[in-house]
């Protein structure tokens, strides 16, 4: 079902300081940034071999990142896993008595159609679900 991890889902306070940090100090190189209404953050992208390091601020004081933050502070939020078929996936996880936090995909960032997996399901892991054109 799994085909590659897509990205990793990192929560910062303050996005401009943080690729600093990542394009100054690591080398990496942001190639795209994005905000996602639904989602209430602003999203950098950092390629690094076939995955991506998405770095990811929170644009409202009551957004899932920042509620993250508040709570465990900054770091890994997610890691997302690509799927080629992402409602397939669903229907099988659903299936096997996963617990999701998106029974239907949504888009993010980049277009994708993502869903995420409850961590009460996953052995405390946030896990996206992300299906590509």
């Amino acid at each position: 079902m799994v085909t590659k991890i897509d990205h990793i889902g990192i929560a910062v306070k303050n996005l401009e300081e943080t690729l600093k940090f990542y394009e100054e100090i690591l080398g990496m190189k942001c190639v795209d940034t994005e905000v996602v209404e639904e989602q209430k953050v602003k999203v950098a992208f950092l390629p690094i071999g076939d995955t991506e390091v998405e770095l990811l601020e929170s644009t409202e004081e009551d957004g899932p990142i920042a509620k993250f933050i508040e709570k465990r502070g900054e770091g890994i939020q997610h890691i997302a896993y690509r799927v080629d078929n992402i409602e397939e996936a669903i229907a099988r996880l659903k299936e096997k008595g996963i617990r999701l936090i998106d029974e239907k995909p949504r888009y993010g960032a980049g277009g994708a159609k993502i869903a995420f997996l409850h961590p009460k399901s996953t052995f405390g892991v946030l896990i996206e679900l992300c299906e590509r054109d």
